[in-house]
């Protein structure tokens, strides 16, 4: 197999990070062609070691890195959307560990294979990028849970992060209640409620009245993982894991458009 056929599935995506890196697509096109030629002219090469996805954004980055790209000082980013004007403004080593793992899917093992680092590095990379976007983007989230010790973990967690919770809710009609009393910025939900109602049915009136990002946390995904309906981005299984929730929660605020605006 040619090395176009083998890389091609992966050139979107690796355009897509790089543009999300560097603030601009032009300018990661332009990353994205010369990893390209240097690899074409057998300059760089492959990693046997790593898949040909992981490879392929390890060669990118060593281009990067070595152009001296990682030092930039965030000039024009008066040119930039609400987003990469954030996302620029987090440590560039965070911010490459960061959209490694939230945007591209990498797990930080893969993430460390790209950066040439170990993965405990990488982990805490991500974790400083976290704090610096949940202290930005700070806001009011409505819990919507049945199970008593489940919401008070969910709601110390929530607050571990910085975010104020307005309400919590037990079934359909009291999340409905809630949010015609005070807006939310977020919503984490289960799917079966209290009284036999949905957690499903009360994100869909709530997202008739306003855009606002949802996150479920529930022990029955197959319930949204049917492909019979538009899936929910962020779907966290019971029983979960702390950091689990807290990297979802930041990455549904930092990257839901709606957020986005009303964060500049």
């Amino acid at each position: 197999m040619s090395l176009l056929a083998r890389l091609a599935p992966h050139l979107p995506y690796v355009r897509r990070y790089a543009r999300a890196l560097t603030g601009d697509q032009a300018t990661g096109d332009n990353y994205v062609r010369v990893a390209l030629e240097a690899l074409a002219a057998g300059e760089r090469q492959l990693s046997p070691d790593m898949t040909p996805r992981v490879a392929l954004y390890h060669v990118f980055h060593t281009i990067w890195s070595s152009t001296g790209a990682q030092l930039e000082d965030g000039s024009g980013l008066e040119n930039q959307d609400d987003a990469s004007r954030r996302l620029m403004r987090i440590a560039p080593r965070s911010r490459q560990a960061f959209l490694l793992t939230a945007l591209e899917g990498f797990t930080p093992s893969e993430a460390a294979q790209i950066l040439s680092a170990d993965a405990h590095s990488v982990e805490r990379l991500i974790g400083d990028a976290q704090a610096e976007i949940d202290a930005e983007l700070a806001t009011d989230v409505l819990i919507i849970e049945d199970e008593a010790i489940i919401s008070a973990d969910i709601e110390s967690l929530v607050k571990e992060l910085g975010h104020n919770v307005t309400a919590t809710a037990t079934t359909h009609d009291e999340a409905v209640d809630a949010v015609a009393r005070h807006r939310p910025g977020l919503v984490l939900a289960d799917i079966q409620l209290a009284d036999g109602s949905s957690g499903i049915d009360a994100v869909k009136d709530i997202l008739k009245k306003f855009d606002v990002p949802v996150i479920f946390i529930t022990a029955f995904p197959e319930r949204l993982l049917t492909g019979e309906r538009p899936e929910p981005t962020f779907l966290i299984t019971k029983p979960f894991q702390p950091e689990t929730v807290k990297a979802a929660i930041s990455q549904a605020l930092f990257f839901h458009p709606t957020r986005q605006k009303e964060a500049a």
